[in-house]
């Protein structure tokens, strides 16, 4: 077995930055902060790798986040995106070793960025305004929410540009993005086994990460339970751009 993945102090440091994060998103706060989780591990160690590390994580603030928003979810949407995030998720298996990162990022990014400014620009009346649900809409993103989530963990602004627009209340939107999030990465396991993701020295440094996990997430679900519609979505917005700009510099140097 390899040495401890934190036994550098920076190591650790980009370890626990990136699973708080993580966790303040998956418990509500910010659902695109998930996506810094896997860049911020990976100044540090191999992106192929703070993914595996990453995956139980998930998992465990998933469990933790089904609880913390039980009751609060909004069916017609999950059952229009769930088998998209599906066929994603084998898109996403089948092709992995075609399409880089670098580029699914970027991909990412772009979509995040176009979607923010198509809002910014829509108008206050516009943008107060749910939009209907529509299947073929749902499918599109959902698709490309599972097959940027098993990539990359990156899934979260292709929902978001389906599901913000719905303007659903806080609490719905966020139990509905758990049990998304939830079913999605629940998917990944068996492909994510199958490469190899799963040894014992990701799994001891996922577990050293787990108490930190833990009161992340609860905390992420403490504040957006006391958060207002007015305030909670353009927070949401403005996390969007942030991590669009990120994955778009990200991607590109990479690429170039």
């Amino acid at each position: 077995m390899q040495d401890f993945v934190f036994s550098d102090p920076w190591a650790l440091l980009a370890g626990c930055v990136a699973v708080v994060l993580v966790g303040l998103s998956k418990g509500g706060l910010g659902g695109a902060l998930a996506l810094l989780g896997v860049p911020i591990m990976a100044l540090a160690i191999p992106p192929v790798q703070a993914a595996g590390i990453l995956l139980p994580i998930l998992l465990v603030m998933d469990a933790i986040s089904l609880w913390a928003w039980r009751g609060q979810y909004h069916m017609a949407t999950l059952k229009r995106m769930l088998p998209g995030a599906a066929l994603g998720i084998g898109i996403g298996w089948l092709t992995a070793a075609l399409v880089s990162d670098a580029m699914v990022r970027l991909i990412v990014g772009v979509v995040a960025l176009a979607f923010s400014a198509r809002w910014l620009l829509s108008g206050q009346t516009r943008r107060a305004a749910p939009r209907p649900q529509n299947a073929a809409r749902a499918s599109l993103w959902a698709t490309l929410a599972g097959y940027t989530s098993f990539v990359a963990h990156a899934g979260g602004p292709p929902f978001q540009v389906y599901a913000l627009p719905l303007r659903l209340d806080p609490k719905l939107f966020t139990g509905t993005s758990v049990i998304f999030f939830a079913v999605v990465n629940l998917i990944k396991v068996i492909p994510y086994a199958a490469l190899g993701q799963f040894d014992a020295t990701n799994l001891i440094a996922a577990a050293a990460l787990l108490p930190l996990a833990v009161v992340a997430t609860l905390s992420g679900a403490w504040v957006v339970r006391r958060m207002r519609a007015e305030i909670f979505y353009p927070v949401m917005y403005v996390m969007v751009v942030l991590v669009g700009l990120r994955l778009c510099w990200e991607g590109l140097v990479a690429l170039i």
